[in-house]
């Protein structure tokens, strides 16, 4: 059983902090772009069964009714969806309607994922984002009256936010009582407007602060902190994301996209002119065993859960402690063995970068 990741670039309006495939929505782009998607799937998919799907972007919801009805189309027509457990849609705050929930409802949509980011006013201007609190308090309510699971992001750390601010954020966030939360330290990426207007990152120490902040604040309020940038409540992880950090295989479709299928890895081209001209791959390569088992590491241990030691050897046929500099690491108290479970301690996981380069030499 494979996942599925599906892009959709188009947006209404470009964030300023976004580094994704995406680009301004057009009516008629966005038509030819789902009738070369779902060319794409035909040529690529190999009727496997389906467990997740994974609608994200750019911004799908920017899509019109008809748009939206038409991609659920080729969603059902094209994949083998008989033991479908989750299926996630992304979506911007201000457009959530009635309408948009009945279309997501009646297609098997049940997890939603939705750019909250922030409740405050100069933040979002920040941002470039065109919602505001009373429309996040409304929607959030507007999607648990139709029963979906909600994830909402947060991006903190911001150059222009104060602590109070971003502790009333965080606050606010948990208000909206929902069963999955995803915060996020904001990265100046090349090729965004932030990094255009030279803009720079907050002081390193500051950033560890907030984050041991959320990290306490949402363990003392029942989520679990289950990946690096990740908290759910008990049994609301997301089962979609798992597939990337346990190094299972998935498809991409999509402008942008990446997969990992039969062993190989690929990334699709960012040019719609290629991509409705059918030249979709932009790179493949074959995964050699050494570079699986170092991805099995790199995505595992982004897990607070860590790494089954016994799985990776039935997967690899080699002692993960044989493969890679544990030892020395352990004795650091970098990384500690329990149980079964090789993992980075949570007071260290905010350097995990840094210790999986001592692994990995």
């Amino acid at each position: 059983m494979r996942s599925v990741y599906i892009h959709i670039p188009f947006c209404k309006s470009i964030c300023s902090y976004c580094d994704f495939c995406k680009m301004i929505y057009s009516e008629s782009w966005a038509d030819t772009y789902l009738d070369e998607l779902s060319v794409e799937i035909d040529n690529y998919y190999e009727n496997d069964e389906v467990g997740t799907i994974y609608i994200g972007g750019g911004t799908p919801s920017s899509l019109n009714n008809s748009q939206l009805i038409k991609l659920f189309d080729i969603i059902k027509s094209k994949f083998n969806l008989n033991h479908l457990k989750e299926f996630t849609f992304e979506m911007n705050v201000n457009d959530i309607n009635n309408e948009l929930c009945n279309i997501l409802k009646s297609n098997g949509i049940n997890r939603v994922s939705v750019g909250v980011e922030s409740f405050d006013e100069f933040n979002l201007k920040f941002l470039n984002r065109k919602h505001n609190k009373k429309e996040i308090i409304n929607n959030i309510k507007l999607l648990k009256s139709y029963g979906f699971n909600i994830n909402v992001d947060l991006i903190y750390a911001l150059p222009t936010e104060s602590f109070s601010t971003f502790k009333s954020d965080l606050n606010q966030i948990i208000k909206l009582d929902v069963n999955h939360i995803s915060t996020y330290s904001l990265i100046i990426e090349e090729n965004t407007m932030l990094y255009k207007n030279n803009i720079k990152s907050i002081d390193e120490e500051l950033d560890y602060k907030m984050y041991d902040y959320v990290c306490k604040k949402l363990k003392s309020k029942g989520y679990n902190h289950y990946e690096v940038s990740n908290f759910s409540k008990d049994g609301y992880e997301s089962i979609h994301n798992l597939t990337y950090w346990n190094n299972n295989e998935y498809y991409g479709f999509g402008l942008g996209a990446s997969g990992y299928i039969n062993g190989v890895r690929y990334d699709n081209t960012r040019s719609l002119n290629k991509y409705i001209n059918h030249e979709y791959r932009l790179n493949e390569f074959i995964v050699s065993k050494k570079e699986d088992m170092e991805n099995e590491l790199i995505l595992g241990l982004r897990k607070l859960s860590g790494i089954n030691v016994y799985s990776f050897y039935e997967k690899f046929n080699e002692n993960i402690q044989d493969v890679f500099n544990i030892k020395d690491v352990v004795k650091k108290g970098l990384i500690k063995l329990d149980g079964n479970f090789l993992k980075i301690p949570e007071d260290k996981i905010y350097i995990m970068n840094e210790i999986i380069n001592n692994i990995i030499k």
